[in-house]
């Protein structure tokens, strides 16, 4: 048993980030958060700064067609939203942006982006959360570079904290609002999310936004967060293995949205996730999803090994392992190769 390949296993190795992008968002994002802090125009307003997105979660997968991997920094501050507009919150980091990223930056709706050789970054500026939240958005744990497994010490050590109920408020500068956004109730649902599906959720979710990133190049949305909400709406808990809880997501998907949902945001319940999400796109995805649905059943029903592999590698493309020799496809061989593919933890 232990000499099986572990094809979902390689896969998600196949599709993670590299070491050295990895290397390359720490050196950008630590490089942009030390001369953030010691700009003497920016730092008397700033309160702490902490990593968001698909990255934080590890939830990201690797880019591609040379594409750069990318990192969102929010960059809590001390100003005051009823006195600040949006457009304001923004334009003070143009001069920090002039002298240090000048002709790599540009200004966004509701960010800054900084696009350099190796790493795309993104500025979000928050106004200022009530004392209280300042002290807890100060914490070592969060400021710090922290897995996920690691990182979910910050939220069993702070159930009783303010930030749990006071969402951070972004500029919008397009509809000239301060939006609110809860990242760290995100990042802690996908904590818990991710202990309730045996380890296996940020697993399942990098396997579909591969597939939609490689098997569905022309369809733009939804994008990359809304994906992963709609992903952990849909993946039940207690799976198995990655491959268990990808047909399971589809299926439902497929099986209970025909049509566009609400879907609530993590800690803004006002919010829906799938706000800016057109019909139309969501036809197409969801037609997508019932094609994807049928494949991984095929998939994970197949009782021939060389034919199961060949089926996911349908679904994945070719990030996903060749299969073994038919003369190594028995049925025995197969049930190797699920065992250790629902043991398999990456």
């Amino acid at each position: 048993m232990a000499t099986a390949p572990t094809y979902f296993s390689d896969f998600l190795s196949n599709i993670r980030l590299s070491s050295s992008q990895i290397s390359d968002l720490k050196t950008g994002h630590s490089t942009l958060r030390k001369r953030l802090l010691a700009d003497e125009e920016l730092a008397p307003i700033i309160v702490s700064t902490f990593l968001q997105g698909s990255y934080r979660r590890s939830t990201a997968v690797k880019p591609k067609n040379g594409n750069k991997s990318d990192v969102d920094i929010i960059v809590v501050t001390n100003l005051d939203s009823e006195n600040t507009t949006p457009e304001e919150a923004l334009d003070m980091f143009i001069p920090f942006l002039e002298k240090h990223y000048e002709g790599k930056y540009r200004k966004q709706g509701r960010s800054l982006g900084i696009s350099l050789s190796y790493v795309d970054l993104d500025i979000v500026p928050t106004s200022a959360p009530s004392e209280a939240v300042q002290e807890e958005l100060c914490s070592e744990e969060l400021v710090s570079e922290s897995s996920i497994e690691e990182f979910s010490a910050f939220f069993t050590e702070s159930d009783e904290n303010d930030w749990k109920d006071e969402p951070l408020l972004i500029p919008d500068r397009e509809a000239d609002t301060w939006d609110k956004t809860h990242p760290l109730e995100q990042i802690r649902w996908t904590v818990e999310k991710n202990k309730r599906c045996n380890g296996h959720y940020i697993n399942v979710v990098k396997a579909l936004k591969w597939w939609k990133k490689v098997m569905c190049p022309d369809m733009k949305h939804p994008k990359s967060y809304p994906l992963e909400h709609f992903i952990g709406e849909c993946c039940p808990d207690d799976i198995e293995s990655v491959a268990e809880g990808v047909v399971l997501t589809l299926e439902k998907i497929a099986k209970y949205y025909p049509t566009k949902p609400f879907l609530v945001d993590r800690g803004v319940p006002e919010h829906n996730v799938f706000g800016r999400l057109s019909e139309d796109d969501y036809n197409d995805f969801y037609e997508s999803v019932c094609d994807a649905a049928q494949k991984a059943r095929d998939a994970y029903d197949c009782e021939n090994l060389h034919e199961s592999v060949l089926k996911w590698r349908n679904l994945f493309g070719s990030m996903f392992p060749e299969p073994p020799t038919k003369e190594n496809s028995s049925v025995n061989g197969f049930r190797q190769h699920r065992t250790i593919a629902k043991r398999a933890k990456i």
